[in-house]
């Protein structure tokens, strides 16, 4: 291994260990949000705002604005770029709908489900070949996640079709995300900017007519203060740009898949931390299932 290559090893850990952290946290507030406020997408607009808003002075820091952008024909926007978008919205209301509905713990043993996703994706959408060990490594990946919804003690069909159809969504992000960034040389920041705007654009109208009308004339059956809320929705909406922030990063240095390999590691600090923030009871079974997912 080369001095190159062993320095890119060393960043890509040092990110995912932060990732995992910042995932971690931005997962329990959202989890504590939603069991009192429950508009997921409301919290996904909250966090696309965060992200369009703070991205900006980081692009600057960064100098990466508009001066030394790529030029993007109009075609691959139509193309690539406005379904990212789509998915970047969905794939976050879908996720925030999981966590509402299911326990943090069960949501993401179902999310760490993304490498058995990118694989079937990659070979069905770019032609890619893994080796036969990479498939049969997907195995345990079913089966712990089919143990963990037999034993889940809270499960719901709702949480668990939500948080399958949100990494579903993720995997084709991540794997046309790598697809954008390899073919305009974009920023990986100024794409996660760009997503985040054009999401937060096309979803205002559906949010206000959604949720914002509901908000304003439904009596409030919140527990929480609501500058409590806003406080927890300002700290969930910055955690989410950090996480997001590293987590483009880091698929701006690895492949699809070990991208999926990495984010599906991050469940284990998210899942212990869970548990252990919401004490929500786990049976022998039901760990088994979660840590054969996630193993």
């Amino acid at each position: 291994m080369s001095a190159a290559e062993r320095r890119t090893v060393s960043r890509v850990l040092v990110l995912c260990v932060l990732w995992y952290m910042t995932s971690a946290g931005n997962n329990v507030i959202g989890k504590l949000v939603l069991q009192s406020f429950p508009y997921p997408i409301t919290v996904t607009i909250v966090q696309l705002l965060s992200i369009t808003i703070y991205s900006v002075p980081a692009l600057s820091l960064l100098k990466t604005g508009p001066k030394r952008q790529p030029q993007i024909e109009w075609s691959y926007y139509v193309k690539i770029i406005i379904p990212l978008a789509f998915g970047k919205f969905f794939a976050s209301v879908s996720s925030h709908i999981s966590l509402w509905a299911v326990p943090v713990s069960y949501a993401h043993t179902v999310k760490a489900s993304m490498p058995f996703f990118v694989v079937i994706l990659s070979r069905v959408l770019l032609g890619e070949k893994q080796t036969t060990k990479i498939y049969l490594s997907l195995a345990p990946i079913v089966i712990g996640i089919m143990i963990a919804t037999i034993t889940e003690l809270e499960f719901n069909m709702i949480g668990l079709f939500s948080a399958l159809f949100s990494i579903f969504v993720f995997s084709l992000q991540n794997i046309f995300s790598k697809q954008v960034l390899r073919e305009t040389s974009l920023h990986h920041l100024k794409l996660l900017h760009l997503l985040a705007r054009l999401a937060l654009m096309m979803f205002i109208p559906v949010w206000f007519w959604h949720d914002f009308l509901d908000i304003l004339y439904s009596e409030s059956t919140s527990t929480m203060d609501g500058w409590v809320v806003a406080m927890l929705l300002f700290v969930d909406g910055l955690a989410n740009f950090l996480q997001n922030v590293i987590a483009f990063t880091v698929l701006s240095l690895v492949t699809p898949l070990t991208y999926a390999v990495c984010n599906a590691s991050k469940r284990i600090a998210i899942i212990t931390f869970s548990v252990i923030m919401f004490r929500n009871p786990v049976t022998p079974m039901n760990a088994l299932g979660m840590f054969l997912a996630v193993f």
